[in-house]
């Protein structure tokens, strides 16, 4: 059966002032996803997706470059609505981290429910996964609905202990569109498989 991934975007440029969904990538996250194209693990990859936010756009189109391809950009693939509270500073913001996931059923402050965001999430990769199944796919996005999504392939309950690496972003997950198919956990892009 075919193996695809999700990849959620490394460290970006944070500005208070601009609106998190247009934060790009700062030069350390690009560095990585550059490593991680020139260390060829995305080279099995025939088809690359991305959220519509700007981080992921940019660490979609360094792969897709590397490998000759174009990204597809899909609306719906966007991390949990955020936007009743804009942006927050570090502390603030892991508390409602914690939060987000700790109540899935609740809106904190305003924001997305945990369960929305999930089956959204879930819906758009099994339908854009399922629209190509025998190509392998690698979705590029952001690391609470990658969490989500990783549950749910799982059957975990949605949990903080489920999250990515704190790294800064740049983790990976493997999985198949078959019953129970999560194939490995979240991985540091250094540490992808062969």
């Amino acid at each position: 059966m075919t193996s695809h991934a999700y990849l959620t975007h490394p460290q970006v440029k944070i500005d208070p002032n601009v609106p998190v969904p247009k934060w790009g990538l700062s030069p350390v996250g690009r560095a990585r996803i550059e490593a991680l194209v020139r260390d060829g693990w995305t080279s099995r990859f025939r088809r690359i997706i991305s959220s519509d936010e700007t981080k992921a756009i940019e660490a979609a189109t360094l792969i897709a470059r590397g490998l000759g391809l174009t990204i597809e950009v899909v609306e719906g693939l966007h991390e949990n609505d955020r936007s009743a509270t804009g942006f927050l500073p570090p502390p603030e913001f892991e508390a409602m981290a914690n939060a987000f996931f700790a109540t899935p059923e609740a809106s904190v402050r305003g924001w997305e429910r945990a369960l929305d965001a999930q089956a959204r999430i879930v819906a758009g990769v099994m339908r854009i996964a399922g629209s190509e199944p025998e190509t392998p796919t690698l979705f590029v996005g952001h690391g609470g609905v990658g969490t989500l999504l990783k549950c749910a392939l799982g059957r975990r309950a949605i949990a903080r202990s489920q999250d990515q690496l704190p790294n800064g972003g740049g983790n990976h997950f493997g999985f198949t569109l078959r019953p129970d198919s999560l194939l490995y956990d979240w991985r540091a892009i250094e540490d992808a498989p062969a």
